[in-house]
């Protein structure tokens, strides 16, 4: 048995990936599946659309791979964090659609905690802030919503669970409802310092415990495979959370480490130990992993728009009709102009956390064109990413005494790009480090899963095997970089101001 096969249950799709023992990439599975936005504001995932697509992905990849599941030796899983799904205990039937973590529905309901006073408690055991972006509120919201849910739950009849639970229990048939501990660190449930679910919140949120997973290590023993599903029972052996998982296939497994992931947004990491640093900058504080029942903690920001920055200039305003373009066109840019585009189009992440604001493109003069528009878009993720750094410095100086960070390492599409990558080192005046493959988040729950298996290397050789791609080292000089970011933080200050109508 010497693969591994890593499923990477997304937003939009479901993707399966063999790896062989050298942790090398064999075949790779993708599906789509139909996103659904029953109100404004409201984002929905059909559960039989997210386990159709992982269930054929993963026979398609077994097929591509030209192997079978006898040469399976585990499989690792990583998903979407925070979407919220109830099903039937006996059944395993979901009483509703999957609440993915983009919706919106439960911000009433954070409001009215907020004002009750509960919003340091929670952040207190759980590093989260009130937000409908976490889990605990949607399971409210359900509880609250489908009829006679709340009853039934009462009885011991309903299981909750993020996608990685769900998955478990449908790969297992049923036997197995468990997840891990970053996954359940982003429920606004789980007390990250005491390694359990916490009474006082389900309290508060009226939550049955007896809903809730048993929560297990990063590389753990989540059951096998029902025989049926690809050919024999395979071991399910490593799960985490998407942004997680990048950060474990990045290696960084130090303190002071950092990983950046541009896709649609932007998530980054900063390792800070086995110390959970409560941020007074509005990061959350989170999960790492967890090794041995020893969590290592981290400092998290979120940024909404990086790519789709991109596909707007793309789909809306039609200045490129691919997002390769967008380099070349960057790179023509009138360096004399300073057009500075804040993509706030669904507010602001972190460290603002400003959601009702909107977007602006400030200092357009007669001459500025598709050129221009496409350097600001790609010079706007340096900047965002320079505000998570600066914030994470600030709470990890604070907390330990210590400002740097030792490594900034970059993955997600958005990252093949030299001219972002270059400006990005540039305006945060530190190198940026990209890996020689960028499949960075399959490869971290596949060498959880590995390693556990006995397949994959420890730890420390793991880490010592990750191998660097290109390096861009800052080239501007400190009196323009600090001109550029001013001009950044004036621009966000006066976005701030404008709010979206209603």
């Amino acid at each position: 048995m010497s693969h591994i096969l890593a499923i990477d249950q997304g937003t939009t799709s479901s993707r399966a990936i063999i790896f062989d023992a050298d942790m090398r990439v064999v075949a790779v599975a993708q599906e789509e599946f139909a996103q659904h936005f029953p109100a404004s504001g409201w984002v929905e995932h059909d559960p039989a659309d997210i386990w159709a697509t992982v269930a054929g992905t993963c026979r398609a990849v077994i097929e591509r791979a030209g192997i079978s599941a006898g040469d399976i030796a585990a499989i690792g899983i990583t998903n979407q964090r925070e979407t919220t799904l109830v099903w039937d205990r006996d059944t395993g039937t979901p009483i509703h659609n999957a609440i993915v973590w983009q919706d919106r529905r439960t911000a009433d309901m954070c409001r009215e905690l907020k004002e009750a006073g509960h919003e340091a408690m929670i952040a207190g055991r759980t590093g989260l802030l009130l937000d409908p972006y976490f889990s605990g509120t949607k399971l409210r919201w359900l509880l609250d919503t489908v009829e006679g849910a709340q009853e039934q739950a009462r009885a011991g009849r309903l299981l909750f669970g993020t996608v990685d639970s769900y998955l478990i229990w449908k790969l297992t048939g049923g036997r197995v409802h468990a997840t891990d501990a970053t996954n359940a660190a982003r429920t606004l449930l789980y007390d990250i310092r005491e390694g359990r679910w916490s009474e006082e919140i389900c309290t508060l949120l009226d939550i049955p415990m007896s809903m809730l997973p048993e929560v297990r290590d990063c590389a753990d023993d989540f059951g096998l495979t029902r025989a049926d599903l690809f050919g024999r029972e395979i071991p399910i052996l490593g799960v985490a959370g998407d942004q997680q998982a990048a950060t474990v296939g990045q290696a960084c497994f130090a303190p002071g480490m950092m990983k950046s992931t541009y896709g649609t947004g932007c998530f980054a990491l900063l390792n800070t130990g086995e110390v959970p640093v409560q941020s007074q900058n509005r990061l959350l504080t989170t999960i790492a992993y967890q090794l041995d029942g020893k969590p290592t903690y981290a400092l998290e920001g979120s940024i909404f728009i990086a790519g789709a920055v991109v596909q707007w200039l793309r789909d809306g305003l039609r200045m490129i009709r691919a997002a390769s373009e967008t380099q070349p066109l960057a790179e023509k840019a009138d360096p004399g102009q300073n057009v500075i585009l804040v993509p706030a189009f669904t507010g602001l992440g972190a460290p603002y956390w400003q959601p009702e604001c909107r977007g602006a493109i400030f200092g357009l003069t007669r001459n500025t064109g598709p050129a221009e528009f496409a350097r600001a878009a790609l010079e706007s993720v340096g900047f965002q990413t320079r505000d998570l750094l600066e914030a994470m410095q600030a709470d990890w100086m604070s907390e330990s005494g210590r400002g740097d960070v030792a490594t900034l390492r970059v993955d997600g599409g958005m990252s093949a790009s030299d001219w972002a990558m270059q400006f990005l080192s540039d305006i945060i005046g530190a190198p940026v480090d990209r890996p020689q493959g960028l499949e960075t988040t399959a490869l971290g729950a596949a060498w959880l899963a590995g390693m556990r298996a006995g397949l994959y290397p420890s730890m420390e050789e793991f880490a010592r095997g990750w191998a660097l791609e290109r390096q861009f080292a800052p080239g501007m000089d400190d009196a323009t970089r600090a001109t550029r970011y001013a001009a950044w933080t004036r621009a966000v200050q006066a976005v701030m101001q404008v709010q979206a109508p209603g």
